[in-house]
């Protein structure tokens, strides 16, 4: 008889069986966000296709070639490098000129995930690194907002949140905010395309309530408190800016953020804080894409503090002590 070779697979346990794919989890944020594209294509035109369909392509094929240069396997098909694209697309204005995004496209692919070893191993959101790199080197490009086309209101060119930095109240009613009928970044002024995203993703069970509630309920809180009471003024911070599109769609990534539900709503709370400190202390109007990077490199040790141990595991001398 001949020897049959068997190979066991030894890995550390909990073990589950899940029919999740990380390309069906992708396609499906992918799904997620094209309300939000649908609508920065009726509000902004045209160019929303242009820089979205352009910084995708530029997504995948840096990071088809990097994996070569690495000599590593391919991953395009896994959809993240198109995710990335999408959220990199809808953190830039419709003026933003092409070859700018790319630059962001680079950075957020090459330097941030495929550096430290692609998918699952970036220990920051790709697309948010490629914002802040754009917002560094061309801030004149990433402030210039045009008007909406299906505005009906004749705006100045500033945006919510400045008007509010300034003490000034928005030109935008509260239902042209939740409409997305004001200046700003493509896939962040729809508030009501990332909410229908929103419920889509946790309908298919991709994302939970923890983070995006926590988050968003966390500068609501502060932001109330900063207006005394004020419920509009409140209102308009939590649908100024990238709050909503930050909270759904990048502080919820895998791999930057928390497993466990209490380290989820310590990593949200800290985000909120972190973002409502900078809009009112800081200065600059946003602080969505700072608050976000900070936590990502903090969740290790909130994983630390907040997994639980499992059965069996020694106490430490210091448990030992305490009792």
């Amino acid at each position: 008889m001949s020897e049959i070779k068997q190979k066991l697979t030894v890995s550390a346990s909990p073990h589950f069986r899940s029919r999740q794919t990380t390309s069906g989890i992708m396609l499906d944020v992918i799904i997620a966000l094209v309300p939000s594209l649908v609508a920065a294509y009726i509000i902004f035109g045209v160019r929303t296709l242009l820089l979205s369909a352009v910084s995708v392509a530029a997504c995948v094929i840096f990071e088809y070639l990097s994996r070569r240069i690495m000599k590593r396997h391919n991953t395009i098909s896994d959809l993240s490098a198109v995710v990335t694209g999408l959220l990199l697309a809808f953190n830039v204005p419709a003026t933003m000129p092409v070859w700018m995004v790319i630059i962001g496209d680079f950075f957020a692919i090459v330097i941030a995930k495929q550096f430290f070893g692609g998918i699952g191993q970036n220990f920051v959101n790709p697309a948010l690194i490629g914002r802040i790199v754009l917002m560094s080197s061309f801030p004149s490009k990433m402030g210039s907002f045009p008007e909406p086309l299906v505005s009906t209101v004749p705006l100045t060119g500033a945006t919510p949140l400045s008007s509010l930095k300034s003490g000034v109240n928005p030109e935008q009613s509260l239902l042209g905010m939740f409409l997305g009928l004001r200046g700003g970044c493509l896939g962040e002024v729809c508030i009501a395309a990332l909410l229908i995203g929103f419920v889509y993703l946790l309908v298919r069970k991709v994302i939970s309530w923890h983070i995006p509630v926590a988050y968003i309920g966390t500068v609501a809180v502060i932001m109330l408190i900063a207006g005394k009471g004020n419920f509009e003024f409140m209102l308009y911070e939590l649908m100024a800016g990238g709050l909503v599109l930050g909270a759904v769609f990048m502080a919820t990534d895998y791999t930057t953020s928390p497993i466990s539900k209490s380290g989820k709503i310590i990593y949200a709370v800290g985000c909120g804080i972190i973002t409502s400190l900078i809009r009112i202390f800081g200065n600059l109007p946003e602080g969505v894409s700072f608050s976000i990077i900070i936590m990502n490199i903090l969740v290790p040790h909130i994983e630390h503090i907040t997994t639980p141990k499992p059965f069996g595991t020694p106490k430490n001398k210091k448990e030992e002590k305490a009792k």
